[in-house]
């Protein structure tokens, strides 16, 4: 009979993922010879998109190397599976970069701090989310100005939060770890502890969240017309959906209902479909079809909005192992419950016209990352230490808390490379953003004034 495997047997294992890819090796950031051209990468994403919005997508990515690193998780993903890793295996959110965290409203109605897009989801080494929110934290601190030093410490403190929390997740019972949650309310007391003065940006964001009602997401994104609630025209970013597409969503909501659970079912029965558009989103995601829906509940006066937007491959999925699903949709569905400490109880997918995979969502009530480009140093290194505890709380419920704890240590030694790594590469983003700039200059492809 095999004996269980214990907590000290997991935490050796991962001790010896050390011999496969030593802490300390993290910190380099070498280009491989045969490295991609990031703007031939982009190209090669916008293929199958909608090409009216592709220079939408490359006005937004110019505006800044910030920017850049949000729309190019496809550039940075190729350049992860280049090196050495660990094999100590999560579902990674696969885009983790700052703005991909923020404030949610869990089926309880509380508010939550969490990571908040899931589009790039898949199984694969944890570590490639910990460098890429590193990364984003590095280009943000530089974007904002920040003396290299307070860069430095701000990447490292994002490294320093995962590595703690994890390690106090590896000695929670099973449940205690899977339940485990970031409330909104610990996010000032978090982020004042940097410096005594108020943190009016972490404020202003609990602010705006707590004030994102459905109704005034009904207000802001809807007008009456002929007596009827209708979403507004606004061109190229929201237009009404045409006949044939207002068609489509229709057939395609019963396909949506049966991916739910049954009393999920009767709930979304209590709606009524009154209309829909579509919806320019993010930046990464500009030019996949993405949809809005207006649904009424009791009365005109209960709005819910879904929106439905288009799974494809995620851009980690060229370098790693088959996943589990084979439906795109399906796949940032089962990411998103695996990763979210509080799920979209109207999450779902489907194929639509053309065999297009998408997922269905709420277009949340209250969801919103904090204006991280106005932060000083001590409030970024803060809230980028926060930004590491989610992580790794959304990494413990997939992969093996106690290997990846025992991997990391007790000392510092995987910070400091990392944000040596998120250092290098954001030397590496100013350089692909320019590169992206001149071939915008050079006509070779076609950027929209950001919008």
């Amino acid at each position: 009979m095999t004996s269980p495997i214990t907590p000290a047997d997991r935490f050796v294992r991962g001790k010896g993922a050390r011999k496969r890819a030593p802490r300390s090796a993290h910190g380099a950031w070498i280009p491989s010879v045969d490295r991609p051209d990031p703007v031939a990468v982009l190209e090669r994403q916008g293929r199958d998109r909608l090409p009216e919005l592709l220079p939408v997508r490359y006005g937004r990515m110019v505006s800044s190397p910030f920017a850049f690193l949000r729309g190019g998780a496809a550039v940075m993903a190729a350049d992860l599976a280049a090196a050495p890793h660990t094999g100590l295996t999560v579902q990674l959110c696969g885009d983790a970069h700052l703005l991909n965290f923020g404030l949610y409203t869990s089926p309880e109605s509380a508010l939550l701090f969490d990571v908040t897009d899931f589009d790039e989801t898949f199984p694969g080494p944890f570590e490639w989310d910990v460098k890429r929110l590193a990364a984003s934290v590095a280009v943000a601190a530089r974007d904002n100005g920040h003396p290299e030093a307070k860069v430095a410490r701000a990447a490292r403190e994002a490294v320093t939060g995962y590595r703690i929390a994890m390690r106090r997740l590896a000695r929670l019972g099973e449940l205690d770890a899977w339940c485990t949650r970031v409330d909104a309310e610990r996010l000032l007391p978090v982020v004042r502890s940097a410096h005594r003065h108020p943190h009016h940006h972490v404020e202003d964001s609990l602010g705006r969240a707590r004030r994102r009602t459905s109704l005034r997401a009904f207000g802001k994104l809807t007008e009456t017309v002929d007596g009827r609630r209708r979403i507004i025209h606004d061109p190229p970013l929201l237009e009404r959906a045409g006949t044939s597409d207002m068609a489509s969503l229709r057939k395609i909501f019963s396909d949506y209902r049966s991916t739910l659970s049954e009393e999920r079912q009767l709930l979304l029965d209590r709606y009524r479909f009154v209309d829909a558009a579509r919806k320019v989103v993010g930046v990464g995601s500009v030019g996949l079809r993405c949809f809005i829906v207006l649904l009424a509940g009791r009365d005109a006066g209960d709005p819910l909005f879904l929106q439905v937007k288009e799974a494809r491959q995620s851009v980690l999925e060229a370098h790693l192992p088959s996943g589990p699903y084979v439906h795109p949709g399906h796949r940032v569905v089962a990411g998103q419950r695996l990763l979210q400490a509080g799920g979209d109880i109207f999450l779902g997918w489907m194929s639509g016209p053309q065999g297009r995979a998408y997922y269905w969502r709420q277009l949340r009530d209250t969801k919103g990352s904090t204006d991280v480009a106005g932060m000083g140093p001590d409030e970024l290194s803060a809230y980028a230490r926060l930004c590491g505890t989610v992580l790794a709380r959304a990494h413990a419920r997939s992969g093996d808390r106690i290997a990846i704890a025992g991997y990391l240590g007790g000392a510092d030694t995987f910070d400091h490379a990392v944000a040596e790594f998120a250092l290098a590469y954001a030397d590496q983003t100013v350089t692909d953003h320019k590169i992206l700039t001149n071939a915008v200059e050079a006509g070779v492809v076609r950027a929209a004034p950001e919008i």
